[in-house]
């Protein structure tokens, strides 16, 4: 196993060693796609729906053993507080993006474009923005508070906003191609998510190479998704990055998608070593076919300052702790670099309230392969990093690096996703709050690597100073992320489902840190250029993902899963009854 540590995201190569597919088992499932493509695209929505209606079924079935598997190979038990994270992360987001896909289609299927839930509005430079969420009267009850929106590309106006959904149900020239989908292993739901985006939203067919390290998912993803699998629609392989450079180049393969590293996306569009770097510094791709990523991100929180008492600083340590150390810290999405304002009178108490916070959790299973080289690479820069936990042969220590210098601007911590359960802060100095505001989205905008993902926290107090509130929406307006999240972790967006989530718009293949493209956008948006989520500094209600609402997720997220997929299981029973009559 290699790991390269420069700028970006994590670079493994993974031991070579999990489940293979043969050449002739590749070629045959390539051949089973490329044949239905045509079909596919012209097939009628009422099938696509009620191929959607079986799926829901089909996966609510598997959702435990899908859980389990999980767990296993992370080294959790069901007992577990943590354990709530394979059922909130790992299965719910596919329910409420199979139910919106299927509200999309029926939308399609009687002549109109997918319903949007909220207003369309313009905001004061003329940029178009439509509510999104919540989508129904559930999303009200799980996610109370939170709303989230669909900013456009600037060009887009309230008049052509129709015509930029849907468009691969309205151009002829758009669908029926073999995409090639490599997915991650990480997080469980990742690759039926983009499996989904790409066959309902941009009407492809799928060839899904499984990840090496959760191929253990694929026979269940294969039972989940069989009414797709079983019409040739959709065909499961397995291998690594052999048998992905295999895929990669293969003339049935018409484009690629890749949820992961920036260096594997690297090698698949200038090849591998010296030689492929030098192809990118002379801007000559090996690759000719078009892909897509959704890649990785070093994800800043910014702290505004204002008037905290000490129950809203162990809260909001809660919900820093939470985003970091969910799934280990192995997200894209982790907290990982906490911006401040040096002159805050309650910074050091934000400090050390977080730090006690991480003592108190138990340590994790390292599961992603290259970790403790990963983890040293950062000890080795930042010998003054804060652990907590004794590390083990398969644990690291939660650690967290505070008072990083923001001048340093090429610091392993502003530059390199740490893809582990590592944090780092660093403190900006200005005269006031509003321009420490200015001073933090140039920061993040301008020294830290990646524009996947940023979260702002601020009390509402603060917001009552109307020069402050001027300074936020500039904020929200100039952040160049794709999700935006307004005193909710930003890593929310990526289980809303009609959320956009992705990069940044503007990514070229010579540069193209967190991707250039989205996925999820149950109501197909083509022209998105960021997700805005807005949340209550502190609700009433703890958020069901906070760590410390685990045991109650365990309860709460399996009765939501049964919910959503309750009236297709009835629908689906009934039409079986009455074929039997």
């Amino acid at each position: 196993m290699t790991i390269n540590s420069h700028a970006g995201s994590l670079a493994v190569s993974l031991a070579d060693d999990g489940r293979k597919s043969t050449p002739e088992q590749m070629d045959a499932a390539l051949q089973t796609v490329k044949q239905q493509s045509s079909a596919w695209k012209t097939l009628p929505l009422a099938t696509k729906i009620k191929l959607l209606t079986q799926i829901i079924t089909t996966t609510a079935r598997i959702a435990p053993r899908w859980v389990e598997a999980s767990l296993v190979a992370k080294g959790l038990r069901p007992q577990d507080t943590a354990a709530y994270e394979e059922w909130a992360a790992g299965i719910w987001p596919l329910f409420p993006t199979l139910r919106q896909l299927h509200q999309a289609l029926t939308d399609l299927q009687h002549g109109q474009h997918p319903h949007l839930p909220g207003p369309i509005t313009n905001r004061p430079d003329g940029q178009v923005v439509a509510q999104v969420f919540p989508y129904h009267l559930a999303d009200r009850l799980f996610f109370p508070g939170i709303t989230g929106e669909t900013w456009m590309q600037p060009e887009v106006t309230p008049q052509a906003l129709a015509s930029t959904q849907a468009i691969a149900y309205h151009d002829h020239t758009k669908g029926g191609k073999v995409v090639l989908v490599l997915s991650a292993g990480n997080v469980a739901s990742i690759a039926p998510l983009d499996v989904l985006y790409k066959m309902f939203v941009e009407n492809h067919v799928v060839l899904l190479k499984t990840n090496p390290v959760n191929d253990y998912l694929g026979p269940l993803l294969e039972e989940a998704f069989q009414p797709l699998i079983a019409t040739g629609f959709l065909q499961v392989v397995y291998g690594g990055a052999q048998e992905g450079a295999y895929l990669c180049n293969h003339p049935n393969i018409d484009e690629i998608h890749i949820t992961g590293s920036d260096k594997t996306f690297d090698t698949i569009v200038f090849g591998p070593g010296p030689q492929g770097t030098q192809r990118k510094a002379a801007k000559q791709p090996l690759l000719q076919k078009r892909i897509t990523g959704e890649l990785g991100n070093v994800s800043p929180v910014i702290i505004v300052p204002g008037p905290w008492t000490s129950r809203d600083i162990a809260y909001q340590a809660e919900h820093i702790v939470t985003s970091l150390i969910n799934n280990a810290g192995f997200n894209c999405n982790a907290s990982r670099v906490i911006i401040q304002h040096r002159e805050w009178s309650q910074r050091a108490q934000l400090l050390r309230t977080i730090s006690t916070t991480l003592a108190r959790r138990p340590l994790r299973k390292a599961y992603y392969p290259g970790t403790q080289q990963r983890y040293q690479a950062f000890l080795r820069a930042h010998p003054e990093a804060e652990t907590y936990g004794t590390a083990t042969e398969d644990q690291i220590p939660w650690t967290f690096i505070t008072n990083v210098d923001a001048q340093q601007s090429d610091d392993i911590c502003f530059q390199t996703e740490a893809f582990c359960g590592l944090c780092a802060e660093t403190a900006l100095s200005s005269t006031t709050i509003a321009a420490y505001l200015d001073q933090a989205v140039e920061f993040a905008n301008q020294h830290l690597w990646g524009t996947l993902n940023v979260t702002i926290i601020v009390h509402p107090r603060t917001l009552a100073d109307p020069t402050v509130a001027t300074a936020l929406e500039r904020a929200l307006t100039n952040l160049r992320y794709g999700t935006v999240a307004l005193n909710c972790w930003a890593g929310i967006g990526f289980a809303l489902g009609t959320t956009t989530w992705g990069a940044y718009p503007g990514h070229s293949l010579f540069d193209i840190q967190s991707g250039n493209d989205v996925v999820h956008n149950t109501l197909m948006f083509s022209q998105v250029q960021k997700t805005v989520l807005r949340a209550p500094f502190r609700g009433f209600i703890k958020p069901f993902w906070f760590f410390s609402r685990g045991k109650l997720a365990q309860i709460f997220v399996p009765l939501m899963i049964k919910l959503y997929a309750l009236p297709y299981q009835v629908r689906r029973h009934n039409s079986q009854a009455n074929r039997q009559k």
